[in-house]
């Protein structure tokens, strides 16, 4: 049975992805909806390393209905009014990882606090198949 799992941020990107996916694809995740947690959860990470003061933890789990992540710094820079609804302006290729997390995620929350931030992200597991009586 999956449990809740927990990791620290660190520059190795690489391995906190394969943590993400591994938990993500055993708890029933697949195809693009596993993709987009684990590109929606490392856009978070990065933002973190970039913008949250470089520390910070990646939780995951998941319950009867769908796979939650939550990222959390300790900078406390993130606010809820940081979330854009919309794409960001500009051609620059900087400034679309909070607006591509909202737009990957079934749902998406920003909770700010002296010297915290966390964002929390989940996808929607598939029902189960309807089967006739």
């Amino acid at each position: 049975m999956l449990t809740h799992r927990q990791w620290p941020i660190t520059d190795d990107l690489a391995a906190l992805r394969e943590h993400i996916q591994r938990y993500a694809a055993e708890a029933g995740l697949t195809g693009t909806r596993l993709d987009d947690l684990v590109i929606a959860a490392n856009e978070a990470a990065i933002n973190v390393l970039e913008h949250g003061g470089g520390v910070g933890t990646l939780a995951i789990w998941r319950d009867d209905t769908s796979v939650a992540v939550e990222v959390v710094d300790n900078a406390g820079l993130l606010s809820p009014a940081d979330l854009p609804r919309d794409q960001p302006p500009g051609r620059g290729n900087r400034g679309y990882g909070l607006w591509l997390i909202n737009r990957l995620c079934d749902a998406v929350s920003v909770d700010q606090s002296p010297g915290r931030s966390r964002i929390r992200l989940s996808i929607r597991l598939a029902s189960p198949a309807h089967t006739p009586a």
